[in-house]
């Protein structure tokens, strides 16, 4: 994925190839295509599989980093995406999150490292690294893959994050503060 609705790959024979798309929905379209493909030509998926729709900017996301994150999440069904199980995408709130903290699926910690500001991901993610054998009652059956849409909207990433005090500080390029306290290293201010 690059910038401007273009796509690069190689072939075979490691030759360069790039497709430039009419509008941004085609070349994310075109991107999740690849990522079940890749997912349904795989023998075994036994890793989260990433595939990115846009690239965002700045720093990439790291452990320890916290996160709000609009998304959606389907059952990977009849090898493609099937029904939505969850999405925060037309709510109020979007998650957040410390990435490492334990607090998601393994397949979300894992399929978001790299990620940048304003970055969109397709993830792809194995029962085991998902909900498992026990999945979620009502809407997750036992041993799903799960399909993912992240977008980060906002990051603050770790090394800001205290101040001499051990008190959050606040990020610069946070677009609008946020309406509550909270105590998960966005600052209210």
């Amino acid at each position: 994925v690059q910038p401007n609705n273009y796509s690069t790959f190689y072939d075979d024979q490691r030759q360069n190839w790039s497709i430039m798309f009419e509008s941004e929905k085609a070349a994310v379209d075109f991107s999740k295509q690849v990522c079940i493909a890749k997912c349904n030509s795989s023998p075994a998926l036994d890793s989260v599989l990433c595939q990115d729709l846009l690239l965002g900017e700045g720093q990439g996301v790291e452990g320890g980093d916290s996160l709000e994150v609009a998304y959606t999440g389907w059952l990977f069904q009849n090898n493609g995406l099937g029904q939505v199980f969850d999405s925060n995408v037309n709510k109020d709130k979007l998650l957040r999150l410390k990435l490492g903290s334990g607090k998601v699926i393994k397949g979300w910690e894992e399929g978001m490292l790299g990620m940048k500001k304003g970055g969109r991901r397709l993830l792809i993610i194995p029962p085991a690294w998902a909900y498992g054998a026990q999945g979620v009652a009502g809407r997750v059956p036992a041993d799903s893959t799960l399909v993912f849409e992240v977008e980060i909207r906002r990051v603050k990433l770790a090394k800001e994050c205290s101040g001499s005090d051990g008190l959050s500080v606040s990020s610069r390029d946070s677009p609008a503060p946020s309406p509550v306290p909270s105590s998960d290293g966005f600052s209210s201010d």
